[in-house]
């Protein structure tokens, strides 16, 4: 796939409202995870509520510095041992994002369009990796949203009202 700079600045540009109000959902959701429950797991095989909310704050830093810095970090370490619970992840996730996003920013077309090996796997312009990166988030916070009833939790609005948003909405308007 061969991209001018000025096509990977007007792709940058077109995909930062999505990234923006995906993260913010996403965070939503991590928010929605009861403190105490982030064991929970719907199976032994299945990641703790708590390892998938890391997975995806995680996976998203990773992406996104990769992708301002030009290349693939794979040296990342666990996860800070002061992030113990769904909102430090959530809080975490909120400061990198901002972090990466001032990055991305500034990213020059030329940046933007360099080809960037993921693992051997596929080879793609930076700017393609933000799509790619989407698809992960939105993949995994539909795993964590299926966690949250189970878990005693309330599932936010994801693309539209959910069944606990319009409750909340109309306790609300009782009130």
């Amino acid at each position: 796939m061969q991209v001018t700079p000025e096509q990977g600045l007007f792709l940058l540009q077109v995909t930062l409202p999505t990234l923006k109000n995906e993260q913010q959902t996403t965070k939503r959701v991590i928010e929605a995870m009861p403190k105490d429950k982030g064991d929970y797991r719907p199976d032994p095989n299945a990641k703790s509520a708590l390892e998938l909310a890391w997975h995806i704050a995680s996976a998203q830093n990773f992406f996104l510095s990769s992708i301002a810095a030009g290349a693939f970090d794979f040296s990342g370490g666990p996860r800070p041992d002061s992030v113990r619970d769904s909102m430090g992840i959530a809080a975490w996730y909120d400061q990198s994002f901002a972090k990466n996003l001032a990055a991305l920013s500034a990213a020059t077309g030329e940046q933007l369009v360099r080809i960037m090996d993921f693992k051997g796997f596929v080879q793609l312009p930076a700017v393609a990796f933000l799509q790619f990166h989407l698809h992960h988030e939105i993949h995994h916070r539909g795993q964590l949203s299926t966690y949250l009833r189970p878990m005693g939790g309330k599932v936010p609005a994801i693309y539209g009202e959910s069944y606990d948003s319009a409750e909340a909405k109309k306790a609300a308007g009782a009130a």
